[in-house]
């Protein structure tokens, strides 16, 4: 099918291009860089060098591709170090979320294009309830002062998308590992920089990057509109999985911190993830995608990872 990415040069993106071209498609690559175009080229997409924020533009070149399927992967992340203050990190990327996102549809509406997969993310879930989450549970309604323009933003997507286009598909990415993301973690870890706080009881849910690309082909061909979580199959608490990074990188085991002193540092947001967040199921995705995450686990995921 005719497939057009935005986003393209993103971590996810670099991964989904030459998986998309892999499977046949015919893609269509944006990225605002025009330095980046030639990436793409070499990946085996059309780039076109465009701002997601440029309605017009970006209604011209959706319809000069007259995609199938458009997949909007647009994200401003450069620096993910300190999240303390998230609306500020996240402040290009929730523009994109929702400004980007109306254009966006609205070309897919003037091209005819009745499928869009758009990316959201598991940690803006509910801090309540079960373990383990569904698609049936709601993005978190009562988020921490720091973090509610970028759940807000996250909420407009999965509202927007699914009610813009017929076939409106949402996926819920997990806490992306692996090549060309999340490097910083390992390095934060071995410099003893990612703490422990409280007793870690926060639950995460991973996703491997080919994994998430590999989902997100699916999604192009297969799937009924809605919500999808893409993570892995083993959420498990921070007290678990950042002891084993750690061992993995060669590093000390992580140092532990109090709650207020995890929340002075580090921020509310940092401290909800930590010692409040829920996990996520992919069952949905499995069944209805006919997807399989390569790394079923971050154990094996994290060694692959750190060893490349």
């Amino acid at each position: 099918m005719r497939v057009f990415v935005t986003g393209a040069t993103g971590a996810l993106g670099l991964h989904l291009v030459p998986a998309l071209v892999t499977a046949g498609h015919e893609v269509t690559a944006t990225t605002r860089t025009p330095g980046k175009a030639d990436r793409l080229r070499e990946a085996g997409a059309e780039p076109v060098v465009v701002d997601g924020l440029d309605r017009e533009a970006v209604i011209a070149a959706v319809q000069a591709a007259a995609p199938e399927v458009i997949v909007h992967e647009m994200t401003a992340l450069a620096d993910m170090r300190s999240l303390r203050n998230l609306d500020k990190v996240f402040a290009a990327t929730n523009e994109l979320r929702t400004r980007g996102t109306d254009n966006l549809l609205a070309a897919a509406q003037r091209a005819g294009t009745l499928r869009v997969i758009a990316q959201s993310n598991t940690n803006m879930t509910a801090r309540l309830g079960g373990r383990v989450q569904t698609e049936q549970d709601p993005l978190d309604e009562r988020p921490v002062p720091s973090a509610a323009r970028t759940v807000a933003a996250v909420r407009h997507v999965e509202q927007a998308v699914p009610a813009g286009v017929p076939e409106g598909i949402v996926l819920r990415y997990g806490n992306f590992y692996g090549p060309g993301s999340s490097d910083f973690l390992v390095e934060m870890v071995r410099k003893r920089q990612f703490p422990v706080i409280g007793r870690g009881t926060g639950i995460w849910s991973f996703i491997e990057i080919t994994d998430a690309a590999a989902a997100t082909v699916a999604a192009v061909g297969r799937g009924s509109p809605g919500v999808y979580n893409i993570v892995d199959s083993d959420p498990e608490p921070v007290a678990e999985w950042l002891p084993y990074l750690a061992e993995v990188a060669g590093a000390k085991p992580p140092l532990h911190l109090p709650v207020w002193l995890g929340r002075l540092l580090a921020g509310d947001f940092v401290v909800a993830q930590m010692t409040e967040a829920r996990g996520s199921s992919n069952e949905k995705a499995k069944k209805e995608l006919g997807w399989m995450p390569k790394y079923d686990s971050w154990r094996e995921g994290f060694r692959a990872w750190v060893g490349r």
